[in-house]
């Protein structure tokens, strides 16, 4: 059976670049990224994939940034020497076969929910997402399989509901409630994950929550009535595009094992 592997390439690079304590270097982007082109290398021959799709940010404003100026505006920016050393690893990438993609304005997480939901709407196979990121975990409801390359272990939908309280087609909706600090999305204040996962299942849903929170009493009633623009607005926020134009065809995705 074919299978897609979309690799969340930042989430492997950043994360094995702040795995060292050194301070910023040269050196340390170049070790760092030698480590990380073998987690690609790794990743591919555990999952045998038929497709690779290999995502990366652009780089500068995206369509989020458009709808709240604020996003992400308390995230600290990539360190220069690894921003710098990032040309020269897609063309290791490229030379190691891979397409890499980037698209200008929008996330590696909208390239991914793109060509996920497009490969399994074809119904042309499996689905494998190597990230840790939260709102690809949301892909998992239209049957795709999210792999932690750090710590060697699948998430499912009973992972979901274990690690969040709720299904993985209500996780944009529990974290539209509960907001993301690490991209400075707001959420509706002093509701965190187990008001809000417990809030979402006995609604069943972002639109059930807001259409019965006129009768909500008390503080989390009132937030809920007070901030509900934000909400939506944070609901939209996290929300994968799933309608880029990714400018590759599965065939330029392809690999060959051989």
């Amino acid at each position: 059976m074919a299978r897609l592997l979309a690799i969340d390439g930042l989430n492997i690079v950043r994360r094995v670049y702040e795995a060292s304590p050194e301070p910023d270097s040269a050196e340390k982007a170049e070790i760092a990224l030698r480590h990380a082109l073998s987690s690609f290398r790794k990743l591919i021959n555990g999952h045998a994939p038929s497709h690779v799709l290999a995502a990366f940010d652009f780089g500068g404003p995206t369509w989020r940034h458009a709808l709240y100026a604020g996003y992400r505006a308390g995230r600290a920016p990539m360190p220069e020497p690894l921003r710098a050393g990032l040309p020269g690893f897609y063309e290791k990438l490229a030379g190691f076969g891979l397409t890499v993609v980037r698209i200008a304005e929008v996330e590696a997480d909208d390239v991914i929910g793109t060509g996920v939901m497009r490969w399994l709407a074809e119904g042309r196979g499996e689905a494998v997402v190597a990230s840790t990121d939260k709102d690809l975990h949301g892909l998992i409801a239209h049957g795709a399989l999210l792999w932690d390359h750090f710590k060697g272990e699948w998430h499912d939908a009973a992972w979901v509901e274990r690690k969040f309280g709720v299904p993985p087609e209500l996780l944009p909706d529990l974290l539209a409630l509960i907001g993301d600090a690490t991209d400075s999305i707001p959420g509706v204040s002093k509701v965190g994950q187990k008001t809000g996962a417990k809030l979402l299942c006995a609604y069943g849903g972002l639109d059930a929550v807001m259409a019965g929170a006129g009768i909500l009493k008390g503080p989390l009633g009132e937030r809920l009535r007070k901030e509900r623009d934000m909400l939506y607005l944070s609901r939209q926020l996290v929300q994968l595009k799933t309608d880029v134009r990714l400018g590759v065809t599965w065939n330029m995705l392809a690999w060959d094992a051989g």
